[in-house]
């Protein structure tokens, strides 16, 4: 044998001189080399390093924050699912994908021949040989990565799936539990759909292979399979029609929630055609997979390729056509008659889904004579109607109850009910919480953002009914301490979680020079009063290694270094409610308008959670997103806005609590018998607490949610037909109306009211809600009001519909007899006199006197400087009578020929030219009434008769206004007879340290 060849190498050797300065010198090229050889696995381990810490950071971080509010199950039992679903679903993806491409390797050819597309690919064999192992390992796991990210998003579905229960519904089609379709039938279709990801992209990956490796051969003459080839490939794509005929069998269920162009749910058509079709076609497809499998022992595609056109006929002719011809020429010519069965079974589940069978329907002979003494049997409601309305008056509050720069309100504020004076009234309610925004820039650095400026102070509420002589609010909680009946009873002023709190806070750590926490300003003292955090909310913040993982997850340096924090340092973050608790229940859709209330002496904030579903059969379908969204809801950054998604089945199932001041989340199960609650809590056991651990005071405040009513007036405006023919027709069909003051496109938003509708044995704290026809049509059409009160009569909807044959305005309508008075209009342009604007405030709907009288509080706000809305007029309307007076009670004195026969709750304003609030900004005591009997009668018959005077001016009714002014005139005279008569004797001069006499009040 010749000896192997002798490798002769040249080195290039580099001497360093004596004397000769600097080190020796390799050469460039291979000192290139080597360093790349060295940084670039450097920096890749690197980067590795640098991922792995940030996902280990926001996973430990997180676990922290709910270890911190007792949800830690919460965090486990998601993560777990996702990792289980992970690890199946991407393993049976990357095995299967990994395993076929193996196979197809390893019978491959072993003679491919030498034709020209075979010399072609063998250019592309050789490039990939180096690389082979590690592309069939590499592809099938980015694969299996890709799967496993896919399985883990439906941990949701899983959980569902794997603790479902029934609803005890069955289904009239299939005999099945609704809950086969909201649990089961989810779950089975996801699982299908990746078995088909999987089989078609194994099957790519095998033809691929085949083709490759000469398997397959598309250009070449003769058989343009293998044998191995062939049988492979019949197999997946036998395994591929037998899970085609399983998801055929699907499909059939599933007929039970699509949507029609009508209906959720089966109509006549899928009945009669599309529902055989689906069972013919899921044979066919198992007659198909079969004959595949038996090409197996066959040469050839002839067996597979006709049941394959064959499965392909059928699915054009029986499940395409069949289904379109028996639509055309059956249904469409008598659509009613073939559609009312499943147009009724439509109506009843729809209203079962949202809540609505129990609805109670009343025709209302609305009445438009405003005649006297008509509101006598409407006292309990006309004395809380609600003046106050919370969206315009959030400036109001500020300029008011700000005290300091750096507090704030939001731009919508909240309506409550409180016992005031043993008596239940509305409120307007809100905390004064840190805006950071309000901090002189000469103020803002990291210490006094996140340790100094920490949280806001106070509770805030003003009566609903009232407001004082200068048209501000009257409060009942205000200042700083506490003023007010209820504004005493809040021990924990401090509003550490809140709507508006910064990102995060440190605090519980004081200095050595003491606390350092700004509390509240001390005017009295001439400074401020300082706090140390002692709750325990939050996250322990003291050892190194969280600080650490702090300080890279707010990527702030200052966690790490500053001297600020020690072992009793607690971090606060997640701190808006709305968000707290959605974290805390992934599984919740929670409201969008979280309100304050006291309870126990603390400020808690209240929120309501939804179950949903998108599987109710024969339910509407609705948006969650669109039905949640009207005029102050696009305006109000303070109502956060519902996702997109549609549902068919909600249910206000859970009330939840956040705590201010150490934000502790706490769930109650308020409907115990829904079953998405029920499979919830075996999903998370322990985490929602029962009903009756809800304490009296704090049930004294849940209240009727707005988006669940928002949803439930959007469906009642179609599903309150309940004849399937006028359903089909839509000529009964109601809309919510727009928003008359707000805006001309959104939809008016409904009204927390203390009210007692018709037929109500007493008044109720209650959410409504007006209806007009479809169309442009703007008359009043019915009325919706549904008590938000808790005890045996909560959440019962009830709703007055006008008949047809009475002509009643609507909101819209109403707000133009406004515009259009020249009463109305001449005094607006006198309100708007100099720089002021007016501002209109809620057009209420109120259903009294056997009618509706609409009431409309009027602000008057200066449009240069600093300034704040104040009510100065009320419009008020009844039929035809339009009113623009001063107070309410005036307005409904107008109205009702001089007798409303009721009396309002509001602290009447002094009539005449409004007077500018005192500049200091504090609110100034309410108007005294005299104490005088005489001439507190006398006044009130002056008032009255200038009332009366004025209505029967407008009228044309000069008799009666020549009747009303010698009224006014003999009331006068006896008001002055009666202050006189009041007067001391007179006295001597008195001397000169004696102090000067008082001159009685005019």
């Amino acid at each position: 044998m010749p000896a192997p060849p002798v490798r002769s190498e040249v080195r290039t050797l580099t001497f360093q001189m004596p004397g000769a300065g600097g080190p020796p010198r390799r050469p460039a090229s291979v000192g290139g080399r080597g360093r790349g050889r060295v940084i670039i696995p450097t920096l890749i381990v690197l980067g590795v390093l640098i991922v792995l810490f940030g996902l280990f950071t926001n996973f430990y971080t997180d676990l922290l924050w709910y270890r911190s509010v007792g949800f830690s199950r919460v965090y486990t039992t998601e993560l777990w699912t996702k990792v289980l679903l992970f690890i199946v679903f991407g393993l049976l993806m990357a095995g299967v994908v990994a395993l076929n491409i193996t196979l197809a390797y390893r019978h491959r050819p072993a003679y491919r021949g030498m034709s020209p597309e075979q010399q072609s690919l063998e250019r592309y064999r050789t490039s990939l040989e180096p690389f082979r192992r590690f592309l069939i390992i590499g592809i099938p796991a980015v694969l299996g990565l890709l799967g496993g990210s896919s399985a883990a998003s439906e941990w949701r579905t899983y959980l569902l799936w794997r603790n479902g229960t029934d609803f005890g519904v069955r289904d009239p089609q299939f005999n099945r539990d609704v809950g086969f379709f909201a649990f089961d039938y989810p779950w089975w279709r996801f699982v299908l759909g990746f078995g088909f990801g999987v089989l078609i992209l194994a099957l790519l990956a095998t033809i691929v292979t085949q083709y490759l490796y000469g398997g397959l051969k598309l250009q070449t003459p003769g058989d343009k399979t293998t044998q191995a080839a062939r049988v492979h490939i019949s197999v997946l794509l036998g395994v591929f029609v037998l899970l085609k005929a399983v998801a055929y069998w699907f499909d059939r269920y599933g007929l039970a929630i699509k949507d029609g162009s009508r209906l959720v749910g089966l109509q006549y058509t899928d009945v009669n055609a599309v529902l055989p079709a689906k069972t013919i076609l899921a044979i066919v497809a198992i007659i198909c997979g079969l004959l595949f499998f038996v090409s197996i022992f066959r040469r050839g595609w002839m067996l597979p390729g006709i049941g394959l056109g064959l499965l392909v006929l059928c699915a054009v002719l029986i499940g395409g056509v069949y289904p379109a011809v028996i639509q055309q020429f059956r249904v469409k010519p008598s659509e009613v008659d073939r559609e009312k069965d499943y147009i009724a079974l439509n109506i009843k589940n729809t209203r079962t889904a949202y809540g609505l069978d129990g609805v109670e329907e009343t025709e209302y002979q609305a009445q438009v004579a405003a005649e006297a003494n008509t509101l006598a049997a409407d006292q309990a409601t006309i004395e809380n109607v609600r003046l106050i309305d919370p969206a315009v008056v959030p400036d109001t509050f500020t300029q008011l109850q700000q005290i300091r720069g750096f507090y704030d309100f939001p731009d919508s504020l909240d309506v409550d009910r409180y016992t005031i004076g043993r008596k239940q009234l509305d409120t307007v309610v809100a905390v004064r919480e840190l805006n950071l925004g309000g901090l002189p820039q000469g103020q803002r650095n990291w210490i006094n953002d996140h340790t100094v400026y920490t949280h806001g102070y106070g509770f805030v509420a003003a009566l609903g009914n009232s407001r004082d002589a200068q048209g501000r609010p009257v409060f009942e909680s205000a200042n700083i301490p506490a003023t007010g009946e209820l504004g005493r009873a809040v021990k924990e002023p401090r509003v550490y979680f809140g709507e508006d709190s910064p990102v995060y806070s440190i605090v519980g750590a004081p200095s050595s020079a003491g606390p350092v926490e700004f509390d509240f300003p001390d005017d009295a003292g001439g400074g401020q009063q300082n706090t140390t955090y002692n709750g325990e909310g939050g996250v322990t913040i003291g050892s190194l290694v969280r600080r650490v993982l702090y300080a890279v997850k707010f990527q702030e340096g200052n966690i790490l270094l500053s001297n600020r924090l020690n072992t009793d340092s607690r971090i606060l973050y997640e701190r808006v409610p709305r968000e707290r608790v959605q974290k805390a229940a992934p599984w919740l859709t929670v409201d969008g308008d979280p309100y304050p209330a006291v309870v126990g002496g603390r400020i808690v904030w209240l929120l309501d959670g939804y179950t949903t579903t998108n599987g109710y059969p024969y339910s509407a379908r609705t948006s969650l997103g669109e039905a949640t969204t009207d005029a102050l809801s696009r305006q109000a950054q303070a109502i956060a806005t519902q996702p997109g998604e549609n549902v068919n089945y909600i249910r206000n199932s859970v009330k939840a609590t956040v705590d201010a001041y150490d934000g502790t989340v706490t769930l109650y199960a308020w409907d115990d018998s829904d079953p998405v609650l029920r499979t919830w809590r075996a999903a998370f056991p322990g985490t929602v607490k029962d009903r009756s651990e809800i304490n009296p005071e704090l049930l004294a405040h849940f209240r009727y949610p707005e988006d669940l009513f928002k949803v439930q007036r959007e469906l009642l405006a179609r599903y309150h037909v309940s004849d399937p023919a006028s359903f089909y027709s839509g000529s009964d069909f109601w809309r919510v109306p727009k928003d008359p003051t707000r805006g001309q496109d959104d939809d008016q938003p409904p009204y927390y009211l203390t009210l007692q509708m018709p037929g109500q044995e007493k008044p109720a704290f209650s959410l409504t809600s007006p209806f007009v026809p479809t169309g442009d049509r703007e008359n009043l059409t019915a009325f919706m009001a549904v008590n938000a009160e808790p005890g045996a009569d909560y959440g019962r909807l009830r709703v007055l519909q006008v008949p047809r044959s009475l002509n009643i305005k609507g909101p819209r309508q109403v707000q133009n007899d406004f515009s259009s008075s020249d009463q109305v209009a001449q005094e607006i342009n006198l309100l708007r006199r100099g720089d002021s604007d007016v501002v209109f405030g809620n057009l209420l709907t109120l259903p009294v006197g056997n009618g509706f009288l609409y009431v409309e509080p009027v602000y008057v706000k200066a449009r240069v400087g600093t300034s704040f809305p104040l009510l100065r007029k009320v419009l008020v309307s009844f039929g035809e009578s339009v009113a623009f007076e001063n107070t309410l009670q005036e307005g409904l004195d107008v109205l009702f020929q001089g007798r409303s026969g009721t009396a309002t709750g509001e602290q009447p304003a002094t009539p005449g030219t409004p007077t500018p609030p005192p500049s200091d900004g504090q609110p100034a005591p309410p108007r005294q009434e005299p104490t005088n009997p005489q001439l507190a009668d006398a006044l009130a018959d002056a008032r009255q008769a200038l009332a009366d005077s004025q209505a029967a001016l407008r009228r044309g009714d000069f008799a009666a206004y020549g009747e009303a002014q010698k009224r006014l005139s003999a009331a006068i005279d006896r008001a002055i007879a009666a202050e006189r008569a009041a007067e001391p004797a007179p006295s001597p001069s008195p001397s000169p340290t004696s102090p000067a006499p008082t001159p009685s009040p005019t």
